[in-house]
């Protein structure tokens, strides 16, 4: 015979002769061998992570009845007997690692006694002895590399514990090992001799068949076929975790179980029919429907494992067999699930085909990139037992097996099924360093949820396969979005502003170096400013310039252009001359506030030029009430030019409800009244200055505009604040690292708002300690400023966005607007009160980042973040 012949195609004769050969080499070897290519990796790792018990294979079994300790002693050593691995140890030798075989040795059999336990604190202790056994290491140079241990919770009561290394077995082997228990017992618990046949071959005798079939050319096609599988395939799985991915994986793990009702099972297998698959498959591409949604990536490679027993002789040893292939799906095009579980099929049935190759020499052969923070090729594990659970029968006693959790995982994750002749019973084992119990129990319930929805409408798109439960919708939709709150909807800030001048006409409104004005002097002279607008043209809709320097003139210029009917533009006198240009030009905005001394650097530009210094005895003359316009809330308030980071800058365009609603959530939280001192330190042409301009005077506070020299020092900022006894700042993370690196010592009246930038854990916490409160900000200018607010009193690892703020929608969706998970990463998309009208003369972008909002009963839209 050649060595390229499949075992089970040959005759009796072949097989002996066969088998004659190997028994002649073992003598030869004098009990040394080479590893089979499976030991050889889990050698390998040892060396790596010497005691790592996620490598170690549990077996637990309840007696129930009276037991006979000796002869399931006798049991276990007569086992260790007939299987040769059990008997085995793993050295290196000439540079080798390899197997060494021990003629004789005995397995010891303690017991633990806790009798004087209650059954609570029994079944506590028991579950504690177990993972204290399961997680002791092996040494892999001294045998046996398998122990075992009974508990005695009474006279009629024991557990048996055993433990072997994964080195010397695998999941079948435990089945082997329980069918041999169960036979010897029986007849040494009778004083009878064993009954069982002695075994053919043993687990050396695969390992040498093993590596001399495998140095031959039959190699050579099995070998193309994963290198064509596999090529360009990702090195991992971006799966959502709750921690960071530590750099060295110690294997620690939980298992999470779950069971698939009756109906679901009979309707995966009926479905399963339909579609010419097996049930496997179908399981196997709804996983990978989940992790689609998960990862939103369209090429999923997930391991799964085969017996690799498909020689008789060798279904009877206990030993490293299993192999394990690893399955790769293209999931591009967003295809039904019915394309889905073709292509998973043809994947499969190819995978099968070419099992043989060990997976240890398909990763030799890739050379996949190693990293010790991940297992190579996949992370993911699919498994389906299907095989008949054996009756446990003993003379006099009640066999039952115990399912104990481990502690540890090989993989990030593993999802085994197990099918029974009722229903389908899954564990989901679990990364701890990656993962927290309840992620791991709304991904349970998620691929529950994937299955209904595949047996309901298997030609439904992957897209719409719908992965939450009716709890989670409503919780996203509307426990988490319930932000619906009365606000002056009917009254722009200007109206606001006017309303605050009559209850505090007096009150000092705005400071400015030495300058200050009342409410009453700053309502006379944004009056006066905007009675002049309007005889310029200035009514609803139209677009005024302002550029001018941070002072006094500058919010009057901004409250007379909104008191006219007008919406601003603001122009910083510090922007680039190319920049203001662009500007104007875009906007061809008919009117122009600035100075005089800014004149000659505004590009020349077919508008009305007003200089807030030199014209104002021309404003003076103007009428002192209030102005009277059209405008109502649904006007625009500003057109403000983001940065341009993307493409060349464009204008957002907010109107009035949004910036009343937004000052008005501001107003309740964090909250100001007419005792506070805010000072001033953004450029208005960004739009949080609308916060720190508007919101003191609505409110009767009083604001402090810091001048541009004072913003751009640190340590003359903190003089500021202390002088001006201020109670609140905004500022980005950026200037309050600033403020701490010139020594400023906080105040602990003061309340900070922190927004524009990611708020960073360490300095939050920094500033815990010096203020009176921190508020997180977050927004974009497109939703008005800042979409979510809430207050910082702990901190972990990462400041939370958080809470929407009034009348505002927060979602996560996919990139089709489905709503992912909690945990699920996702786009935010912004719906409410708050959102922009669009973007100015960009009917295109704005239809891009504006879209139909598809969870409203109303005509609403999202704005899409990025």
């Amino acid at each position: 015979m050649t060595n390229t012949h499949d075992m089970n195609q040959l005759s009796s004769e072949q097989k002996r002769e066969l088998l004659a050969k190997l028994l002649q080499e073992k003598s030869e070897n004098n009990h040394i061998f080479p590893m089979s290519f499976a030991q050889q990796r889990l050698w390998f790792i040892e060396q790596l992570n010497p005691g790592n018990f996620a490598n170690h294979i549990s077996g637990t079994l309840r007696f129930t009845g009276f037991l006979d300790k000796a002869a399931l002693h006798q049991t276990l050593n007569e086992i260790v007997r007939r299987h040769e691995v059990l008997r085995t140890s793993f050295a290196t030798i000439k540079g080798k690692p390899v197997q060494l075989v021990i003629p004789t040795i005995k397995l010891g059999l303690p017991t633990i006694n806790i009798e004087d336990l209650t059954e609570i604190e029994q079944e506590a202790e028991i579950q504690k002895l177990v993972i204290q056994e399961i997680q002791q290491p092996f040494n892999l140079a001294q045998a046996p590399l398998m122990r075992a241990k009974l508990l005695r919770l009474k006279e009629t009561e024991h557990i048996l514990v055993f433990i072997m290394h994964h080195i010397i077995g695998d999941g079948w082997s435990v089945g082997v090992l329980i069918k041999e228990v169960i036979a010897l017992y029986k007849a040494f618990s009778k004083e009878q001799v064993s009954t069982l046949a002695e075994l053919p071959i043993q687990y050396v005798d695969f390992t040498s068949w093993q590596r001399q079939k495998f140095q031959e050319e039959v190699l050579k096609s099995q070998i193309s076929y994963w290198k064509q599988q596999l090529e360009g395939a990702p090195q991992l799985l971006e799966l959502p975790t709750d921690k960071p991915r530590p750099a060295l994986s110690n294997f620690q793990g939980a298992t999470h179980s779950f069971e698939l009702s009756h109906e679901l099972y009979w309707a995966l297998k009926k479905l399963s029919q339909q579609q010419g698959s097996t049930l496997f498959m179908t399981l196997l591409a709804a996983f990978k429907t989940l992790l689609y949604h998960y990862t939103s990536s369209e090429d999923i490679i997930i391991g799964s494992t085969i017996a690799n027993r498909d020689h008789t002789e060798l279904e009877g040893l206990i030993g490293l067999f299993a192999n394990t292939i690893a399955l790769r799906t293209n999931l591009t095009g967003n295809p039904t699930f019915e394309e889905l579980l073709s292509r998973v099929r043809k994947v499969a049935l190819g995978a099968y085909a070419h099992q043989d190759l060990p997976f240890e020499y398909l990763v030799e052969e890739l050379q996949p990139q190693r990293n010790l923070s991940y297992t190579p090729l996949f992370q993911v594990m699919f498994v389906l037992q299907n095989t008949p659970t054996p009756v446990f029968e003993l003379p006099g006693l009640t066999l039952t097996p115990l399912q104990i959790d481990n502690g540890s995982a090989k993989f990030d994750l593993t999802l085994e099924i197990t099918e029974t002749p009722e229903k389908l019973c899954a564990n989901l084992e679990f990364n701890t360093d990656l993962f927290e119990l309840p992620t791991i129990k709304r991904m349970a319930g998620h691929f529950q949820q994937v299955l209904e929805a595949i047996v309901a409408n298997p030609q439904q798109r992957l897209s719409d396969v719908p992965l939450l439960t009716a709890y989670e919708q409503h919780q996203l939709l509307r426990e988490w979005n319930n932000t619906a709150t009365d606000y002056p909807c009917d009254k722009c800030i200007h109206e606001l502003f006017e309303a605050q001048v009559e209850k505090t006409p007096d009150a000092v409104a705005v400071v400015f170096e030495n300058q200050q004005l009342t409410y009453q002097q700053l309502n006379t002279k944004a009056n006066q400013l905007a009675h002049y607008l309007q005889k310029l043209g200035v009514k609803p809709e139209v677009l005024v310039g302002i550029c001018v320097e941070r002072s006094l003139s500058m919010l009057i210029g901004l409250l007379a252009i909104l008191k006219a009917g007008g919406a601003y533009i603001p122009l910083d006198p510090s922007y680039p001359i190319e920049r203001i240009a662009f500007i104007l030009e875009d906007t061809q905005a008919p009117v122009l506030l600035t100075q005089s001394s800014l004149v000659g650097v505004i590009a020349q530009h077919q508008t009305q030029v007003v200089c807030l210094d030199t014209d104002w005895h021309l404003l003076a003359q103007q009428s002192q009430k209030n102005p009277f316009s059209q405008l109502t809330t649904d006007n625009l308030a500003y057109t403000i030019y983001t940065s341009g980071s993307t493409g060349k800058p464009k204008g957002v365009q907010i109107p009035h409800i949004a910036l009343s609603n937004f000052l008005h959530s501001m107003k309740q939280a964090p909250g100001l009244t007419c005792e506070d001192i805010l000072l001033a330190v953004t450029t208005y042409s960004f739009d949080i200055a609308a916060l720190e301009l508007f919101l003191p005077i609505i409110v009767g506070a009083r604001l402090v505009i810091a001048s541009r020299e004072i913003v751009a020092d640190a340590t003359e900022l903190s003089a500021k604040l202390l002088e001006e006894k201020a109670t609140v700042m905004q500022a980005t993370p950026a200037t309050w690292q600033l403020l701490l690196a010139a020594g400023w010592s906080g105040n602990h009246q003061l309340k900070i708002l922190c927004g524009g930038e990611a708020l960073g854990a360490n300095l939050a916490k920094q500033l815990l300690g010096l203020c009176d409160c921190l508020w997180n900000m977050y927004g974009p200018t497109e939703t008005t400023i800042w979409s979510a607010a809430s207050q910082v009193e702990t901190v972990d690892n990462t400041v939370v966005i958080s809470s929407a703020i009034a009348n505002t929608q927060l979602y996560i969706l996919d990139k089709y607007h489905q709503l992912v998970p909690v945990g699920v990463i996702g786009e935010l998309c912004i719906g409410g009160v708050g959102l922009a009208r669009g973007y100015f003369q960009r009917p295109d972008l704005t239809a891009e980042k504006f879209i139909p909002d598809p969870f409203s009963d109303k005509p609403a839209r999202l704005y899409k973040t990025g």
